[in-house]
């Protein structure tokens, strides 16, 4: 099965940047754009750009921390609820299980939108699995995404429930060095960094360099190629999304 493959930019990207990426996206035929939510950079806020610049391009966070955003404090007004993804997460939250529970609830009474949560443990996933619409993952090499799709799939059993993944893509060498220290810091994040020695990988594995590996991650439903240029310029990201494109392509 071919993955859908979709855009991933930071929380914090302008809006002017974003109304200039947003059509450009659309027209080179990526089925989503993913913003992740900062406390200096709000995902919704961003897609209410990204909306009123496309018709088609489907819209997702990826993803929102309940434990600094409360579900009920959201603000969805101007998204589209037919072309969004809500993605949620527990972010530091003492009861994370209890907090995602709770916040799912929240959301079913306040949208139709479908709800994908950050799930980086086992438990979290089976939550997703059994009450949610969607999972994204994070980090993971393509052997170790297949693995946890699969624990996905016999925990759904007969619900639909859609498999994403993020990874971290750099198209051109100058951006290798940013790539290398997003990495490094998140070898350093106790959660991840426990994550990856459970799995025996390094963060800089689950990334991806090469168009010759992108077919390797067609184990998840949707892959997320998280752009990483150098300085995050309009420039440099108009470039990424273009020979992100010839890329795929080149894939078919």
């Amino acid at each position: 099965m071919r993955a859908d493959v979709a855009i991933g930019l930071p929380g914090t990207t302008p809006a002017e940047h974003l109304r200039a990426l947003a059509p450009r996206i659309e027209r080179l035929g990526f089925s989503t754009l993913w913003l992740n939510d900062l406390p200096n950079g709000d995902s919704l806020a961003g897609l209410r750009v990204v909306a009123a610049e496309t018709a088609t391009l489907r819209l997702a966070t990826g993803v929102i921390p309940l434990d600094r955003r409360p579900s009920d404090t959201l603000d969805l007004g101007g998204l589209p609820a037919d072309r969004t993804m809500i993605g949620i997460g527990s972010g530091g939250a003492p009861r994370p299980l209890a907090l995602v529970a709770d916040g799912i609830a929240t959301l079913r009474r306040a949208t139709p939108a479908p709800i994908v949560v950050g799930a980086l443990g086992p438990r979290m996933r089976r939550l997703a699995a059994e009450r949610a619409d969607g999972v994204l993952f994070n980090w993971l090499t393509p052997g170790a995404a297949a693995d946890a799709v699969a624990e996905l799939r016999a925990a759904a059993g007969d619900r639909t429930v859609r498999a994403v993944l993020y990874v971290r893509t750099i198209t051109e060498e100058s951006a290798r060095p940013t790539l290398e220290r997003e990495a490094q810091r998140y070898d350093g994040v106790p959660s991840y960094a426990a994550n990856f020695e459970r799995l025996g990988i390094r963060a800089i594995e689950t990334t991806l360099a090469k168009v010759d590996r992108l077919a390797q991650f067609d184990v998840v439903d949707e892959v997320v190629l998280r752009a990483i240029t150098p300085n995050g310029t309009l420039e440099e990201l108009e470039r990424f999304v273009e020979d992100a494109a010839s890329w795929w392509a080149r894939d078919a």
